[in-house]
């Protein structure tokens, strides 16, 4: 049996709880040290631990995990970090002339595996104290594709370039103009198209230090793609893009595959990472504990695994139920819902951009999702609804006395406190119940961090904690500014089911600004569509159906959609294809099965 014992450091605080980890493990009552302390942390022996569970229980902090795992898993372990830390089994393995999507939560080793394949990380199959050598490592890997790369890496016969997750960071080690830096990695000639493609002419004499997390993404994309090399890693590719700015990255890194390059890329949009791969790896296990590398699958058969939670060819279920799409998400709101909010046209100018409001209106018990490119207004238009901004000109007729609560689009950790603490002065009396717990506690996996300092969360974490915060006020309207950055897969589309089922209970209304089409088809009932040209004007249109919004945007991108027959989720339809040329044809963008109109 291998036991995997992982201990949280953030969670753990040996001077508040008295220790039950070592006072109720059955090994140390033996006199058997399966628990010690070791710089005033707990260290598990996993030698010696039993694996009965009882720390894990007794731990008030949730700061231990432990989990058995087959024997045979044990010859797969690639990487391990340390005592007690996060453990890796198996690796993607790469393939020339193919773009290989990596697929999982977060947490669950993907962007380690890039480290690994990068060279970033050398593995070292678990063995921290006595990392192997190269000889060994390649010895370990003899007969795969992988003993052949690991080979060429180490000889330095393989350049390798990698695309981090966090762009943000790059300004730290990284200074100068935008067009000085490309000028000076274009080793393949490829910059002019790029520049064109990704849309750096408004920033190409711009210093990085002032950019956009947007501009910074594309700006990495774009320097990664010029690089000359065999085998190229994207992590988060689409991060702070909009969905045009998505698919023009997508379209310009599956490219490198044409050349016959190694493209391998994480993503968490689902429809981005439908259109960019060929095949898949699933990434499963309990994320932070232990992360397992299944086989290559085709695109389809991969995403549908994750989604169903199930791999055949392995017999393993990793989730208790599948996540299902619906063409027409069930509701259990009123037939007819009352208007809630129902605004005039609106006007309001800032430094060289101006938004014009449209007419429309907001009935009560649904979800608008709004769409449409960065720059051209959508978080201004929701400022104006919560009465945040106020307009030059006009002023939605029904708005004053309504309760509003606001998530923004850039969430801070400037909070003194605990989650705890802040949810608790937002829910009050709500924070007890037991709806609060199933409705919005667990579906968004907060209660892990009740008792974490709002200050030491990470970039999920605290974007989980700012739309529980939001939707445990009991208000009229509800408006969350993309609430998916920073959440993988699993937890967009939990957040989605949260938010329509807050709105449908308590037969009030939301507005949804969601770069993410799968999110948004997931969520919304109707769609408000934002046009005109960024960074200059914007036009907020009113309300539409599901079906007229999504065709209209879609055909706005050049993109058609099918629904898969299995999970019934959104697919992008490859470029030129039969299927692609057809919709295209008959104008139908958003799915050809019939619908309501």
């Amino acid at each position: 049996m291998v036991r995997v014992a992982v201990l949280d450091e953030d969670r753990c605080d040996p001077k508040r709880c008295g220790r039950p980890c070592y006072r109720f493990c059955p090994q140390v009552r033996s006199n058997i040290e399966a628990v010690r302390f070791e710089n005033e942390s707990p260290l598990i022996v996993e030698a010696l631990c039993v694996g009965c569970g009882i720390c894990v229980k007794k731990c008030p902090f949730k700061a231990l995990s432990i989990v058995n795992l087959p024997d045979e898993l044990e010859e797969d372990c690639s990487h391990r970090f340390g005592p007690n830390t996060f453990k890796l089994f198996r690796l993607p393995v790469p393939s020339s002339a193919v773009v290989l999507g990596l697929l999982g939560q977060n947490g669950i080793g993907k962007t380690t595996a890039l480290k690994i394949l990068s060279g970033e990380v050398k593995l070292n199959l678990g063995y921290y104290e006595e990392p192997p050598e190269w000889p060994q490592l390649i010895q370990h890997y003899r007969g795969s594709t992988l003993q052949e790369y690991f080979q060429k890496l180490s000889n330095n016969e393989l350049k390798v370039v990698h695309k981090p997750q966090y762009v943000d960071k790059i300004p730290r080690v990284v200074s100068g103009e935008v067009h000085s830096l490309l000028e000076k990695v274009d080793e393949r000639g490829r910059l002019k198209p790029l520049v064109e493609q990704l849309q750096l002419g408004t920033v190409w004499d711009r210093t990085l230090d002032v950019l956009s997390g947007g501009e910074l993404q594309r700006v990495a994309i774009a320097a990664t793609i010029c690089r000359e090399a065999d085998v190229y890693l994207f992590d988060e590719p689409s991060s702070y893009l909009d969905v045009k700015q998505r698919l023009q990255a997508a379209r310009a890194i599956r490219s490198l595959k044409d050349d016959g390059k190694t493209v391998i890329v994480a993503e968490h949009d689902l429809a981005i990472l439908d259109y960019l791969s060929d095949q898949i790896c699933v990434f499963y296990g309990t994320p932070g504990v232990y992360g397992i590398v299944s086989y290559v699958h085709g695109v389809r058969v991969g995403i549908n695994i994750y989604l169903q939670g199930f791999i055949p060819d392995e017999n393993i279920r990793f989730r208790k139920d599948p996540i299902v799409f619906h063409v027409k998400p069930p509701t259990a709101k009123p037939a007819a819902g009352e208007t809630l909010l129902r605004w005039d046209g609106m006007k309001k100018s800032f430094e060289g951009f101006a938004l014009s409001v449209v007419p429309g209106d907001a009935n009560q018990g649904e979800v608008i999702g709004i769409l449409g490119p960065n720059g051209i207004g959508k978080t201004t238009f929701v400022r104006l609804l919560g009465g945040v901004e106020k307009p030059d000109a006009g002023a939605p007729s029904t708005s004053y006395g309504l309760t509003v609560s606001y998530k923004p689009q850039y969430i801070s950790a400037e909070y003194k406190g605990t989650v705890e603490e802040l949810l608790k002065n937002v829910a009050r009396e709500d924070f007890s119940s037991s709806w609060y717990r199933s409705e919005i506690l667990q579906p968004l996996n907060v209660q892990l961090l009740i008792d974490r300092d709002i200050a030491e969360l990470s970039g999920g974490e605290l974007q989980r904690v700012a739309i529980a915060a939001c939707l445990s006020r009991k208000v009229q309207l509800y408006l969350l500014d993309e609430p998916s950055a920073y959440l993988d897969v699993e937890e967009r589309l939990s957040m989605a089911r949260t938010i329509r089922r807050v709105v449908e209970s308590r037969n009030v209304t939301a507005f949804v600004v969601e770069h993410d089409v799968v999110a948004q088809d997931f969520i919304a009932d109707r769609l408000m569509i934002f046009t005109g040209e960024p960074g200059i004007y914007g036009v907020a249109n009113p309300p539409t159906s599901l079906w007229k919004g999504m065709n209209t945007f879609l055909k706005d991108m050049e993109i058609t959609f099918r629904r898969d027959p299995v999970t019934k989720r959104p697919r992008v339809n490859k470029e030129g294809s039969k299927l692609d040329r057809h919709q295209k044809k008959i104008g139908e963008y958003y799915y050809v099965p019939t619908r309501e109109k």
